[in-house]
């Protein structure tokens, strides 16, 4: 059994031979399949097979987040953090961030917009660099893998990136500025 995590509703991989395992909390049968009602990862508890729930927790230093842009100001922009460390977070639970200009970049920290790299509604990657006041958390997109993962343009389509720093519209071609995320399966971590 591999250690993939799997989503609601999608089909749980089983080993060719061997008798059919006896369904357990997280899975059900529909159509002669058996498929994940929880998000997680599948495993056996002798010949029962179970998927335990996922507990989110809350962003600690050095977590991975996601969440969208809501606000922005000269200074920073504000996230809705929805996911900490892979894991989606419960509907209403979710964390506020803050990406403050001098947390955008490793380079150049002085020469900053927040316009020139988040809009309202994009959907960011980052991580959290310390807890900030009662209310949110310090966050900063100053790696590679780190900022802008997905945005729309002006026009309503979803943006392409070009560069670390240019994003475009594929029904315009007009570019936009944002601090892109470098694709995950080009990293090298």
């Amino acid at each position: 059994m591999s250690s993939t995590t799997v989503l609601p509703g999608q089909p749980i991989p089983l080993p060719s031979r061997g008798p059919a395992p006896q369904l357990g909390a997280g899975i059900y049968e529909r159509d002669g399949q058996m498929r994940a009602s929880l998000l997680g990862v599948p495993h056996f508890e002798g010949s029962t097979l179970t998927i335990s729930r996922i507990k989110p927790h809350p962003p600690m230093p050095g977590s991975v987040v996601i969440g969208f842009v809501t606000r922005l100001s000269p200074l920073q922009a504000l996230l809705s953090i929805t996911v900490v460390d892979d894991v989606p977070l419960p509907v209403g639970e979710e964390f506020t961030g803050v990406i403050r200009a001098q947390d955008v970049r490793a380079t150049e920290k002085d020469r900053v917009k927040i316009g020139d790299c988040f809009r309202g509604g994009d959907v960011v990657r980052s991580q959290v660099i310390s807890l900030g006041d009662a209310r949110s958390y310090f966050v900063t997109t100053a790696r590679n893998d780190l900022g802008v993962i997905f945005a729309t343009s002006e026009a309503g389509a979803t943006l392409e990136p070009v560069s670390w720093q240019e994003m475009r519209c594929p029904k315009t071609g007009k570019i936009e500025k944002r601090k892109c995320a470098k694709p995950l399966e080009m990293v090298d971590i």
